[in-house]
């Protein structure tokens, strides 16, 4: 069974805010998430999405 993280684990892990978290899962960036109720489940092994935006 997969162990999962919830998105503010995941934010203080990755060094960026929850809220970009959240937009990562609503945009389906990052593998094997999954949502139960209003909560994302994000796989513990799971990596940072590279950063797509323009610098």
């Amino acid at each position: 069974m997969l162990e999962y993280i919830s998105v503010s684990e995941a934010a203080k892990k990755w060094g960026i805010s929850e809220r970009r978290v959240q937009k990562l899962c609503e945009d389906n960036r990052i593998p094997g998430i999954a949502k139960f109720s209003y909560m994302w489940l994000i796989p513990k092994d799971a990596e940072k999405p590279k950063d797509k935006r323009m610098k």
